[in-house]
């Protein structure tokens, strides 16, 4: 801890706090408030009522299986990058003399080079679980649909339940993803310490500035509220 300097400390301090900050704001905070999380489970709602109603339901696996493909490349990428980054731990010397020459670039001791690679791992780690969640969530969904009620019994209230139900579990894993997606976020902001301390803080409240932007001020939002769902929104 003594090669770390003071201010290289406290904007990780800052870092964390405002992630985690803006990670209960957003999703627990605001989880019933208008948001791309809660307008989407309305329609991810009237998708599983409109399932109820297909004798053949072979369209449903179709999308569910794109959304898994989608979470299936951010897994796979996510460990590509870790392997980069521990490529670049075990040979920090060499790294620090190409950078060294950089205008712009602040001078780091070997420690603080250590905690900014060894930060960006966990920041990648917590993503690629979060990832893996998702996608184990999604295949619980598509049992799900292999196992809901007959187009007969589609009005009946046993078979809403199971719409509202199997759209919840669908709604858990876009949310774990849409953590694991965050992460890359915030992981873009880190990419700045190696720069400045002070640029790792601004850029750490530009990510917050645009994911709030995209999750509940976004043109998409506004059109995706706007269009009639068939699902009651809980």
């Amino acid at each position: 801890m003594s090669n770390i300097s003071l201010i290289n400390l406290a904007v990780l301090g800052w870092f964390l706090v405002v992630w985690n900050g803006y990670t209960f704001y957003a999703d627990h905070f605001k989880r019933n408030s208008r948001s791309l999380l809660t307008v989407m489970r309305k329609h991810r709602q009237g998708w599983m009522q409109q399932m109820l109603h297909r004798d053949v339901r072979i369209v449903d696996t179709t999308i569910m299986s794109a959304l898994m493909r989608s979470v299936g490349l951010f897994s796979s990428t996510t460990l590509l990058i870790l392997a980069g980054l521990l490529a670049i731990l075990g040979s920090l010397d060499k790294v620090q003399a190409l950078v060294r020459d950089i205008p712009y670039v602040v001078i780091a001791t070997h420690a603080e080079w250590e905690l900014k690679i060894l930060v960006l791992i966990v920041i990648f780690v917590y993503a690629f679980f979060k990832f893996a969640w998702s996608l184990r969530q999604f295949n619980y969904s598509i049992t799900l649909i292999g196992a809901a009620p007959p187009p007969s019994q589609a009005e009946s209230s046993d078979a809403q339940a199971f719409a509202v139900g199997a759209a919840e579990v669908i709604a858990l894993a876009v949310s774990n993803f849409n953590r694991g997606m965050r992460a890359y976020y915030f992981a873009l902001a880190a990419l700045s310490w190696f720069l400045h301390p002070l640029l790792f803080s601004v850029s750490t409240l530009w990510v917050v500035a645009v994911v709030y932007r995209r999750e509940f001020r976004s043109h998409t939002l506004g059109f995706l509220d706007g269009i009639p769902g068939t699902g009651t929104q809980t």
